[in-house]
């Protein structure tokens, strides 16, 4: 007589939980389709006889989780699928070897994240005690970042159900279909509580207001934010200053100030603070700013964009003249070929990967609160137009969680999106502002940035080539279904929460009678960090590899293939271990004969893909975007000045908001090497090697945020 299944099961730490038959139904699910059966029946029945059989052996007993994988190998076996068994036993072993690698390098993982996901989360975000030891895991930082944000529900109802949102946020965070910026997994909860990525701070002509930005970015930068300035406002050097009758020193040596602050400080305890520098192409000083880069260690807590208009971008299509303004005087000081300095951008660029464009009057078309000012300057990373003193707070739904059986779970994309929205407008409410100024204006305008990470790894779930037509369609409507539904769950807060302030005479004001909550919503973040927690490629970049060694630490490194090649690889029938060496040595499937050509078509990586592409793809998600969108065009090392021009302009052209593009190699110092390259330690890499928080994108540093 078959007794009843097992009610509790002794997991490895001793701790018992309750029996879950699921488990069991999914890890032989898994097994079956790495043999490329995809048969839900079939793993439901075997699992059956799994738990007929644990039934049978522990009446009135408990097994250990060993035992419960030791009975489903056997009934594997017993029914006649060996290579399933097989597989069963080598995901077993890779789950074995997983945990040893965790406790080497002395990780504690309640969530069952990657190596490195879990180093990460160790490294930046897990708090700790006075002596520096560990005080929480993964899965208790996402309890307190889901409490400590659902706490804003009191605020607008006191009879808020909220432990319901306290659920339904620490649901969307641990299945990482959600994750918000790395100040809000840090801070919230803490005594610190400021849970901003991103401010935009004013820099004024005169030596109070140039040092009061200077004291508030080292305030936001210890608080765990980046800082992003406009420096057009000071006049050049060589120019009067009337009150000493001295000479100006120009821009450039006061961004040397505001370097070397950063570069002592650390944002939240963490690590160093990160800047964007802007200058108007028309400023007397942009031959300076445009080389200020040159030099390899120079501003290396500084990302520069020169600051382009739409009449200078018509100047250089045109070859005309391009007056350069002292802004104190608003007088021209003389007169250069437009193309000159075009040139200077884009030649610099190719040398170093600086400086990028912002295009100042697409992002003030776009402006959704024109009555208070124009907006100058972004966040670091570009992906963040915003006013003086204005900050945002940021998240990204995780594509690759959004597909399933080669489709879209549209339905549970829609749901994630008004989790987040809800989530980030109440991280507003929250928040605790590093200055006042900055609460103000943020309080009243409400900005969130909601936006996308593992783009890559869903198109190669639909089996769609990421530089395609196909590709770009998807994009474009994966983006429309984001931002109506963002925008619905915003109209609906604004009638349970009331409109953000300064609604009365916006954009939105003017477009629409439907009132937001929030005067924007969508912005595409490189990611960085949170995608690496995630497991899935950073924010809309093509993958950066198949397979290749990741620096987890000084002493460990960690083979890592991306888990959809290597089950397209075990189903398909071409797997090998030897072969997966050969991936990570060449970094690309092209001129490898045992994979088949439509599999390399569909895994395409960042240097297979021509530079137009990268562009296209930002543009298709720009269109849906209401703030911007951070890309980096990564560019092979043989690519010319002509290249880096073309899609300079093209971007432009395709109405995007800015562009960063990078040639591979231009900098001694990255966060990516080809086999064979020399790497800072001047030993040629053997194989294609990441750091630890590279996920894709920016080849000479990576995402703060």
């Amino acid at each position: 007589m078959t007794q009843a299944s097992p009610k509790q099961i002794r997991k490895r730490d001793g701790s018992v939980v309750a029996f879950e038959a699921a488990k069991i139904e999914r890890a032989i699910a898994k097994a079956l389709q790495a043999t490329g059966l995809h048969d839900g029946e079939l793993a439901a029945s075997l699992a059956d006889e799994v738990v007929r059989t644990l039934g049978d052996r522990y009446a009135g007993g408990m097994p250990g989780v060993e035992d419960v994988q030791d009975v489903v190998e056997q009934v594997l076996m017993a029914q006649g699928y060996p290579d399933v068994a097989k597989a069963y036993i080598l995901y077993r072993q890779q789950r074995a070897d997983v945990r040893g690698m965790k406790l080497l390098i002395g990780v504690e993982d309640d969530l069952k994240l990657g190596i490195n996901a879990a180093k990460v989360l160790e490294r930046r975000y897990l708090l700790r005690d006075e002596d520096g030891q560990v005080t929480e895991t993964p899965k208790q930082l996402f309890w307190r970042v889901a409490r400590a944000v659902a706490e804003a529900e009191s605020t607008f109802d006191p009879t808020a159900n909220i432990q319901e949102w306290e659920n339904e946020f620490f649901d969307a965070m641990s299945s990482l279909e959600f994750l918000p910026n790395s100040p809000t997994l840090m801070n919230a909860g803490t005594d610190l509580g400021q849970l901003s990525a991103c401010f935009v701070l004013p820099v004024e002509d005169s030596i109070p207001d140039i040092f009061d930005a200077l004291k508030h970015a080292a305030i936001i930068h210890q608080s765990g934010g980046g800082t992003g300035f406009s420096f057009t406002r000071l006049r050049p050097e060589g120019d009067l200053v009337r009150s000493t009758k001295g000479i100006a020193s120009g821009p450039v040596s006061f961004m040397r100030i505001f370097d070397m602050a950063t570069g002592v400080m650390k944002q939240g305890g963490r690590r160093r603070g990160a800047n964007m520098g802007i200058l108007r192409a028309d400023h007397p000083d942009i031959s300076q700013f445009i080389l200020a880069k040159k030099e390899e260690a120079a501003f290396a807590n500084f990302n520069l964009s020169v600051a382009a208009t739409d009449a200078f971008m018509e100047a250089v299509s045109t070859g005309a003249k391009w007056p350069l303004i002292n802004p104190r005087t608003g007088t021209e000081t003389r007169l250069v070929k437009a193309d000159d300095i075009f040139d200077m951008i884009v030649n610099n660029a190719w040398l170093t990967g600086e400086p990028g464009l912002v295009y100042l009057d697409e992002i003030n078309r776009h402006n959704p609160t024109p009555q208070l000012g124009a907006m100058e300057a972004t966040n670091p990373c570009g992906e963040l137009p915003l006013l003086p003193y204005e900050s945002c707070n940021l998240g990204s739904i995780n594509l690759a969680r959004m597909v399933a059986g080669g489709k879209v779970k549209w339905e549970r994309l829609r749901e994630v999106v008004r989790i987040a929205i809800r989530f980030l407008d109440n991280v507003v409410e929250v928040n605790a502002f590093p200055l006042e100024a900055t609460k103000r204006i943020t309080l009243g305008n409400r900005k969130v940035g909601l936006g996308v990470m593992g783009l890559a790894d869903a198109l190669v779930e639909l089996n769609i080539p990421y530089d395609s037509e196909e590709a770009l369609d998807m994009a474009e409507r994966i983006m429309q279904a984001l931002s109506e539904e963002a925008r619905r769950a915003s109209a609906e807060l604004a009638v349970e929460r009331s409109p953000f302030p300064n609604f009365a005479g916006s954009a939105h004001d003017r477009a629409s009678a439907t009132e937001l909550r929030n005067a924007s919503l969508i912005s595409i973040a490189p990611t960085g960090s949170i995608s690496i927690i995630a497991s899935c490629s950073s924010g809309i970049e093509p993958l950066f590899a198949l397979a290749y060694v990741r620096n987890v630490m000084d002493q460990a490194r960690l083979f890592e293939v991306n888990p959809c090649f290597e089950r397209v690889a075990r189903e398909r029938g071409f797997f090998s271990q030897a072969l997966m060496r050969e991936v990570a040595q060449k970094g690309t499937l092209k001129g490898i004969d045992a994979v088949p050509e439509d599999v390399k078509r569909t895994f395409v990586t960042d240097y297979d893909i021509e530079p137009e592409w990268h562009v296209r793809m930002q543009a298709a998600f720009q269109g849906y975007t209401d703030n911007s969108v951070s890309k980096t065009v990564n560019l092979p090392s043989h690519a010319s000045p002509e290249d880096m021009r073309r899609v300079y302009r093209l971007s432009y052209d395709l109405g995007c908001k800015g562009i960063t593009a990078y040639r591979y190699g231009s900098r001694k110092r990255q966060v990516l090497y080809y086999r064979g390259d020399i790497s800072e330690q001047a030993e040629p890499v053997p194989y294609v090697t990441a750091d630890p928080e590279y996920g894709g994108g920016c080849l000479f540093g990576t995402c703060p945020f």
